[in-house]
This record gives C-alpha cells, sequence and structure tokens, in this order.
C-alpha cells in the first residue's frame, strides 16, 4: 500500500509494527481462541516495544504521538492477521479520556499502566434497551454523601474478564434543570455490585463479551473522570478515536483477506494460466484494494483532525472513515472467500472465519445506518427523522 502522505517516522513504524504481527500471524491468533486464551504474548512485546501507548503523553510514559501512530499499529497487526481489538478500547478510548480530561491522581494512577499495557481498561456505553441511541441510557449515577452509588446495565463490553476497570457511562441528575447528563466513571474491576456474565458470541475472537449489572457500586468522588458539566464533551472525546480505530481494525482485516487472495489467485490454475489472469477474478480484487485504500485516506484525515485538536472536523472524518471502511473490509473478505472457491471455507485458509468478523466493522461501535443519519444530519444540513 502506498505511504507517501506519510512521513519517514511513520513508514518506519509500520515496517516495525508489521514486521511483529509477522512473527504472530493468523496461527497464533487462532490458537488463542482455540484454547479459549487472550494473546497476552503479543500484547507484551507491543507494550514492551511502546507501541500501545504510542498516543499517550511521555510524561506518563507514552509515545507523546497521536491517533494517526496508535491506528497505524493497529492496521498493521490486522493486515499481518493479528489485530488486539483491545487497543481500541484502553489506550485508544480510556487512555485519550483519561490524558484529556482526569484529574492528576487518575492520570498518574491509569495512565503509565495502560501505555505500559500492565493495566487494561474497558468501556462501558451500550444498554440493551438504548442500543444506539445513547440519550436512553438508564444507567444512573447518585450522590450518597461524597461517594456515588452507580446503578444500571451494560452489553457488549469487551474485555471485562481482563480489565483492570471499566470507564462506564452513566448518567447524572443536573442539580438547576433536573434532566440527566452523561458522565463518565471508572469502576474497578472487583467493585462490591459489579456483575458480569459472559455473552455467548459466534463470533471467533480472543476478546470475549460481557453484559454488566451495577447494583448501587459505590464509587468514591474522584471515579468521576472530569468535569460534571462536560460529559458529553469527555464522551465524544473519547468515541471519535474509537471510530478511527475500529477503521484501522477494518481496513487491516481487509487487507489480510486480500493479500491472501492475492497469493492463491497468483498460483492456483484451473485452466493454462493462474487464475488471478482472467479479469472476472481480478478486477473484483483490484476494487477491494482500490477501496479498502480510499478508506485508509480518510481514516489518515480523521487522525490529523483529531491529534490537530479539531474534535468536530475530526467526528464528521471519523464517522465517514470507520463507515468506508466497515464497507471496505466485508468485501475485501467476501471477494477473498469467493476467489478461493470451497478452499475459502476451509480451517486451513482461515478466511471463513473472517466473515463474521468483518461484520463487526459495520455494526459497531455504531451501525453504518447511524453514521449516514449523521453525515446527512450534520454534513448535509437534512432535517432529522427522529
Amino acid at each position: 500500500m502506498s505511504t507517501v502522505l506519510e512521513t519517514e517516522e511513520h513508514q518506519a513504524l509500520r515496517a516495525a509494527v508489521a514486521a511483529l504481527g509477522k512473527r504472530y500471524g493468523r496461527d497464533y491468533m487462532t490458537s488463542v481462541v482455540r484454547d479459549g486464551a487472550h494473546p497476552r504474548e503479543l500484547w507484551t512485546e507491543a507494550a514492551k516495544l511502546g507501541y500501545l501507548g504510542v498516543n499517550l503523553p511521555e510524561e506518563y510514559g507514552g509515545g507523546g504521538s497521536g491517533m494517526a501512530e496508535l491506528s497505524i499499529v493497529l492496521e498493521e497487526l490486522g493486515a499481518a492477521g493479528s489485530p488486539l481489538l483491545m487497543m481500541v478500547v484502553s489506550p485508544a478510548i480510556c487512555g485519550t479520556v483519561i490524558a484529556r480530561f482526569g484529574t492528576d491522581t487518575q492520570k498518574r494512577q491509569w495512565l503509565p499502566g495502560l501505555a505500559d499495557g500492565s493495566l487494561t481498561m474497558a468501556f462501558g456505553i451500550t444498554e440493551p434497551d438504548a442500543g444506539s441511541n445513547s440519550h436512553r441510557i438508564t444507567t444512573t449515577a447518585r450522590k450518597d454523601g461524597e461517594d456515588w452509588l452507580l446503578t444500571g446495565r451494560k452489553v457488549f463490553v469487551s474485555g471485562v474478564d481482563i480489565a483492570d476497570a471499566t470507564l462506564v457511562v452513566g448518567r447524572t441528575e443536573d442539580a438547576r434543570t433536573g434532566k440527566l447528563k452523561a458522565c463518565l466513571f471508572i469502576v474497578p474491576r472487583d467493585a462490591p455490585g459489579f456483575g458480569r456474565s459472559q455473552i455467548d458470541m459466534e463470533l471467533q475472537a480472543p476478546e470475549k463479551q460481557f453484559e454488566l449489572v451495577l447494583d448501587d457500586v459505590r464509587l468514591p468522588a474522584d471515579a468521576l473522570v472530569g468535569d460534571e458539566d462536560a460529559g458529553l464533551l469527555q464522551l465524544f472525546a473519547g468515541l471519535n478515536p474509537e471510530r478511527i480505530m475500529t477503521a484501522a481494525f477494518g481496513i487491516g482485516m481487509g487487507r489480510y483477506a486480500l493479500a491472501r487472495a492475492v497469493e492463491y489467485a497468483k498460483t492456483r490454475q484451473v485452466w493454462k494460466d493462474p487464475i488471478g489472469s482472467h479479469q472476472a477474478i481480478a478486477h473484483p480484487l483490484a476494487q477491494a484494494h482500490i477501496e479498502l485504500e480510499l478508506a485508509r485516506l480518510m481514516m489518515q484525515k480523521a487522525a490529523r483532525l483529531y491529534d490537530d485538536g479539531d474534535d468536530i472536523g475530526a467526528g464528521e472524518a471519523a464517522n465517514m472513515a470507520k463507515y468506508a471502511a466497515g464497507e471496505a473490509c466485508v468485501k475485501a473478505v467476501d471477494q477473498a472467500v469467493h476467489t478461493l472457491g470451497g478452499n475459502g471455507l476451509t480451517r486451513e485458509y482461515g478466511l471463513a472465519s473472517l466473515i463474521t468478523a468483518a461484520r463487526v466493522a459495520r455494526i459497531a461501535p455504531v451501525s453504518r445506518e447511524m453514521i449516514l443519519n449523521y453525515v446527512s444530519h450534520q454534513s448535509l444540513g437534512l432535517p432529522k427523522s427522529y
């Protein structure tokens, strides 16, 4: 893939992470899933090399860079067949929110560990009855003396079993208006009243999905991240990196599938020449490559805007990047499986499981339809239907 828009440092980072990913690869991730384990070896080595915290402030042990660099790391690991989904959550969402809005104590407590991989944080926003409508979030926090009491439910929370804490989106009552407003709380994994149950997923991934139940979880005053009155600002400061990183996840997966298909099409002979010489095979693969490249361009734009501090511009670009990457990923995986024919469905070639995994980039963390809503309202100025 072309890297003419990237600095020499970015190109060097890409090459180094690609080499790391190649040492692990798809077989490693498949064995981790089969054993019901977590990719600890890859996570630890990526952390030791400084890749996991590349976006976090240097004063707390991070790389002092931004989403441009962190997205390169995830994309290249994905292109090698070994993406780390918790990178989307721990350093990108939680690390960013704490670095931007956390107290000095919260930063000292969490950022060094998030940067060196020794601490992991999950992120809980989705609820059973709210889905894409974050205004319907019913997890509420109420004051009890100096403490907070947090009550509610969350679903599809990744990696809670390995996370030291979960950054939970709740709502508090505005004393002036009586309306509920979004707030973010750090909930330690062993907090009394904080229960979790694993969701049985068809998706084959090392990161497990959980439903959380918060039953009057008592939290100290300093569990609240940032200003109680700036909850939405803080929330979206974490959601834009989430979209950028989901785009990186999709692009990496699409590149992996496409590379396997191209390799197969160059060598597989049914008639006189390799099947890749036939336009019915070659053209769809070329289209998949083009669409992945275009998605990456929008991801790079979103990362640049975010790193430059343009939250509004980054919001539009991050949504577009996530949409484009999700579509490109699904098409690339589908075409790769189709190119291999029956072999595309065998365990040996390892592409069939990506059919399910590719859907994640279309569905999470926000569906493509909600992105189209965003673009039609925010970019085009069309009236809302809800």
